[in-house]
């Protein structure tokens, strides 16, 4: 068995689910948000290329580490190997859970 893991996150960004596959996901230091680290994206030893990956590659260029908010998160999940990372539109079973924590406005 390998010592690397391989972790599937589903999220929702922007009316959009995300599948990103990470080789390290942790609670960030700020209340609230879900770290992730190590990206993995294909290399291209295939001459097949996955534009909705190509695109999530294009976006996350240069990233080393993803905050996202854990109210955003759909499902993390560990998995033995690297699937595709994809782009989805939210279907009518998916909704996102209200926030945790609102802030009491001024004068409230």
């Amino acid at each position: 068995m390998s010592n690397k893991h391989v972790y599937r996150v589903r999220f929702i960004n922007q009316d959009k689910i995300y599948e990103l596959y990470a080789a390290d996901i942790f609670q960030g230091e700020m209340y609230g948000f879900v770290v992730l680290e190590g990206l993995m994206f294909d290399e291209h030893t295939t001459v097949v290329v996955d534009p909705s990956e190509e695109r999530l590659k294009s976006e996350f260029e240069g990233v080393t580490q993803t905050i996202i908010p854990m109210h955003a998160i759909i499902r993390i999940d560990e998995v033995e190997k690297r699937g595709t990372p994809k782009v989805a539109d939210v279907g009518d079973n998916v909704s996102t859970f209200p926030p945790i924590y609102t802030p009491k406005g001024s004068g409230a």
